[in-house]
């Protein structure tokens, strides 16, 4: 893969409002290639700038974290998460109907 990839997954990733979460699948239609997930979750996986990438505001397509967030683990993606205002169904999985981000669209 090139880094060009890389860079574009992360110009995406960037503009995920709090409050919001996008899926693997989401990121790589946006990206340019709908079957890219697994690329995807490798470029966040290395993300190389946390604290301007925000990579805790993706899960996958039923709303999961991931356990093997890159950053601590799937209790701290939680943790981010709900201080971003994000509520879950149960303890791993997001309300994805309620915060799935919708590019184009006012954030309310």
């Amino acid at each position: 893969m090139e880094e060009n990839t890389f860079d574009i997954i992360y110009d995406i990733v960037r503009q995920i409002p709090k409050g919001k979460v996008a899926t693997y699948g989401q990121i790589a239609m946006l990206a340019g290639n709908r079957r890219w997930s697994r690329v995807v979750g490798y470029a966040l996986h290395v993300n190389p700038d946390p604290e301007h990438i925000p990579c805790y505001r993706v899960v996958n397509r039923e709303g999961r974290v991931s356990s093997a967030f890159a950053f601590g683990g799937e209790n701290i993606q939680i943790k981010m998460l709900e201080a971003d205002g994000i509520e879950f169904v149960d303890e791993t999985h997001v309300d994805v109907d309620r915060f799935i981000w919708k590019p184009g669209t006012p954030d309310i």
